[in-house]
């Protein structure tokens, strides 16, 4: 499972769900041997059940989930989780039993597992850090399992050091370069980065958590891993690098004590360089696969909280880059939102969105949430945009030498930034982070959990 149902939620009746979830519900029963008692649809987006079912007379809670339908990522299939969630539990880390897949919809069946996400929530500083050192005992443990068993499930070994180093960088590219729909400076210059740097003096290969990190836990202790979706083979550095991407959006703690406790576990201890190089290639899968949804995006996607994960991790990744080079940032001159003809209008559609979600629960209050989002976000780029994109555009122009304003900015910049990129890193570092501040600040009423949120320096 991936999270804990909420109390307020209600749900329909079985009789009233759509066809495919009555079929996956008939499956659950007839396949896994039991009675569902009751269940409750998860409010995201994501297709996701709890379930309260009943076996031999004994509860069994169970959880399904589902594709990811319009946005998926198209880097791994379903049935890739469960064959390493089957790994690890034969390897006794504490996962979620797989009971099965089914075939149409196609979801993955799982114990529900006990505890609670979000390492932010935790009762107080001792269970946090008793919480987060036995997490990383149990990463080191699942790096210690021979590789040849996910071998054995399909999962490819990288072989030699780039390949090592890029871990699963070329399925994110390919994917990224079937979908693209638009320029992007940002996402080609961390490519260029990436293939410059490499590093080459790496060798043990392990099974990565990748998006690590995400947990439940219960009295100071870790109760299941969560998420193996992306799991793969690579460098056990990139786990850590993961960490810092996951600590933006569900705050750890200081991340240097927990690193030492992984270096203690397995008596390696691992350049601040490598961890670095690891943590600008994974945060670039969360723009890659951001990018073309924010641009065309599905009816189905809460848009800001896309949004937000394009711009906060282009910007980690921005800033990681600038540290190793130890080249200090800019900042963007922000100015306050200004009243306009069409502000009156804004500010009804947001008052009475306001009201609507608030009213409402479960999925459709989901629903309504991420459509005030939308508002109050466009609300800010009708009052803030103008001023933010004349000074951007100097900026953009200044470093491609022109005089004349080009026909295509963004197309211009990322020929730029594919063409001279590596002889004029610091002035784009430079530009993309007011890039990204800018951006922020349009979304920053509701960006929640990534407000001014910053990716942690290692020592």
């Amino acid at each position: 499972m991936t999270d804990t149902p909420s109390s307020s939620s209600k749900s329909p009746s079985r009789t009233e769900l759509e066809p495919e979830w009555q079929r996956a519900f008939d499956w659950v029963e007839r396949e896994v041997g039991c009675r569902i008692r009751s269940f409750e649809r998860q409010p995201r987006w994501r297709p996701a059940f709890f379930l309260e079912t009943e076996r031999d007379g004994a509860p069994l809670p169970l959880y399904l989930r589902g594709e990811r339908g319009a946005l998926d990522h198209g880097v791994y299939p379903l049935e890739h989780e469960a064959k390493v969630f089957q790994v690890l539990e034969s390897e006794g880390l504490p996962v979620p039993h797989v009971y099965g897949m089914i075939p149409d919809p196609k979801m993955i069946v799982l114990d529900r597992m006990p505890g609670r996400a979000d390492l932010s929530t935790a009762k107080d500083e001792a269970e946090r850090v008793s919480v987060l050192n036995h997490y990383m005992d149990l990463l080191a443990d699942l790096h210690a399992i021979d590789p040849k068993r996910f071998e054995a499930i399909g999962v490819e070994r990288p072989r030699g050091p780039e390949a090592l180093g890029f871990a699963d960088l070329a399925r994110w590219e390919k994917a990224y370069r079937a979908a693209k729909n638009r320029p992007d400076a940002i996402i080609e210059f961390n490519y260029g980065w990436l293939r410059r740097n490499v590093p080459r003096d790496r060798e043990k290969v392990a099974c990565l958590q990748v998006d690590s990190a995400q947990f439940l836990f219960d009295s100071g202790r870790v109760t299941s891993f969560l998420d193996l979706e992306l799991a793969c083979l690579g460098d056990p550095a990139a786990d850590l690098a993961g960490m810092r991407g996951r600590d933006m959006a569900e705050p750890l703690g200081p991340l240097n004590p927990a690193f030492e406790r992984y270096f203690e576990k397995t008596g390696e201890r691992i350049p601040k360089s490598v961890i670095d190089y690891h943590t600008v290639r994974f945060n670039l899968a969360t723009p890659t696969t951001c990018a073309p949804i924010v641009a065309e995006p599905p009816d189905t996607v809460d848009f800001i909280q896309y949004l937000a994960w394009y711009w906060v991790w282009a910007r980690a990744s921005v800033e990681v880059i600038a540290d190793s080079m130890g080249i200090a940032l800019p900042q963007p001159t922000i100015p306050e939102p200004a009243k306009s003809e069409a502000s009156p209008a804004h500010d009804l559609l947001v008052r009475k969105l306001g009201a609507l979600r608030s009213q409402n629960e479960g999925f459709l209050r989901y629903e309504l949430d991420t459509t005030w989002r939308n508002a109050v976000y466009l609300s800010r780029v009708e009052s803030m945009w103008p001023e933010m994109e004349k000074e951007e555009a100097a900026e953009i122009d200044a470093i491609l030498g022109r005089k004349t304003a080009p026909l295509d900015r963004a197309a211009e910049l990322e020929a730029f930034v594919l063409e001279k990129g590596a002889a004029h890193e610091e002035a784009l570092l430079g530009l993309f982070q007011k890039q990204c501040l800018r951006r922020e600040a349009l979304f920053q009423p509701v960006a929640r959990e990534l407000d001014g949120k910053h990716i942690q320096l290692i020592d």
